[in-house]
């Protein structure tokens, strides 16, 4: 399993607990679990980098799990409890340090710190749908959900958020518009947070200024926005709905650039490479893809469901190496080759076809037609 692993430039959770690896240059995907002890109690919700080498990977599971996974051994080397089924899933994994930073969907936020057993605990409020770190000072995480605005906390003082956003004035009928953060990104180099809504709505913040309400406000499609991830360039957001539209849109005008075409189900989650113009997607249709931001085509389609149809995926990590060596196809629809043997196709070829003879569809026909000739017959006769 190690030679595999280290192959994988892309790892992928399932709401079934399956862990898989994509090697994109073999357009091949394994599993790395045991497939006889799946359940959703082991849906991986969130993923995350566990150092900066990216020779681990830590999963969030539902079951209040935190699984350590290497991809040098190809194996998981560590499991610990950080969490409750009844405090909610984990909406958000980061490492600081040597500790370890969960948050659950009940808005309980804790560092794990290595080697004791003192946590240091924040309340960043009810139905928190996720928690992003900020990469250039990574002891700082933003939470929001919903009707639970968008909140800075630094962990090494963790009384008070460093930062709590307003909500906008009312609308035109003077009524109360309601919050959803859904997802939220740092944008590099400036203290300005992205923000993505449930209700279609894109936002940004900036702390360093007076203003606590968003200093640009835009709108994608008319569905709600799950997922959203900044490119290599901070200027632009790709972000996603449950429609499976997905889209780049500037971040200084507020308008859209161009979409992103291809998907065929709800974006669960998406992640842009961190210095080349390609973003990694998963969602409902069970499908991997790599999109370019320059011309905005299907890179790589890696397809990773095959018996299990409710299989859904939740998360992903985009690796920064061992991409470079992978061509780009260009092809979106090229065959896939998959680790598993057997698949969908097997299943309906083991069905029985279904024939009907001639004979019994044209007695069942005529029949049809006698009887349609006897009513137009009846009401004749009832008209004279």
């Amino acid at each position: 399993m190690a030679e595999k692993s280290r192959v994988c430039s892309v790892w992928v959770g399932s709401e079934t607990g399956i862990l898989k690896g994509v090697s994109l240059a073999k357009k091949q995907a394994f599993n790395f679990c045991e497939m006889s002890h799946l359940s959703r109690e082991q849906e991986v919700c969130v993923l995350c980098w566990g150092d900066v080498h990216e020779t681990e990977v830590l999963l969030g599971c539902a079951n209040g799990e935190v699984k350590t996974f290497s991809t040098e051994k190809g194996v998981f080397t560590e499991t610990r409890l950080c969490g409750q089924i009844d405090e909610g899933k984990f909406t958000g994994l980061a490492v600081v340090d040597s500790a370890l930073v969960t948050s659950v969907e009940s808005g309980l936020v804790k560092v794990w710190k290595e080697g004791s057993t003192d946590t240091v605990e924040i309340n960043a409020g009810k139905s928190v749908c996720r928690m992003r770190q900020n990469p250039a000072q990574r002891h700082r995480v933003g939470t929001g959900g919903k009707e639970n605005g968008l909140k800075v906390w630094d962990l090494e003082r963790p009384d008070t958020p460093v930062f709590t956003a307003k909500n906008v004035r009312n609308d035109w009928l003077d009524l109360r518009v309601p919050e959803w953060v859904r997802d939220l990104a740092f944008v590099p180099d400036s203290d300005k947070i992205v923000t993505c809504t449930g209700h279609h709505q894109v936002r940004v913040y900036d702390p360093a200024t007076p203003q606590r309400r968003p200093v640009l406000e835009t709108q994608f499609g008319e569905y709600p926005l799950t997922a959203l991830s900044l490119p290599a360039s901070p200027v632009s957001v790709v972000v996603g709905n449950t429609q499976g539209q997905m889209a780049v849109l500037d971040l200084r005008k507020g308008l859209v650039c161009g979409s992103l075409k291809g998907l065929a189900g709800g974006v669960r989650e998406l992640q842009c490479h961190p210095s080349l113009p390609l973003v990694a997607s998963c969602g409902l249709d069970r499908f991997l893809r790599v999109h370019s931001l320059e011309d905005r085509s299907v890179q790589h389609k890696v397809r990773l469901g095959t018996l299990a149809w409710l299989w859904t995926l939740l998360s992903l990590c985009f690796r920064s190496s061992l991409l470079q060596e992978c061509p780009a196809t260009h092809q979106g629809d090229e065959a896939v080759k998959e680790e598993e043997h057997g698949g969908e196709d097997e299943v309906w070829d083991a069905m029985e076809t279904v024939t009907e003879k001639a004979s019994q569809r044209r007695k069942a026909t005529e029949g049809f037609r006698d009887g349609a000739e006897k009513m137009a017959i009846k009401k004749k006769k009832v008209k004279k």
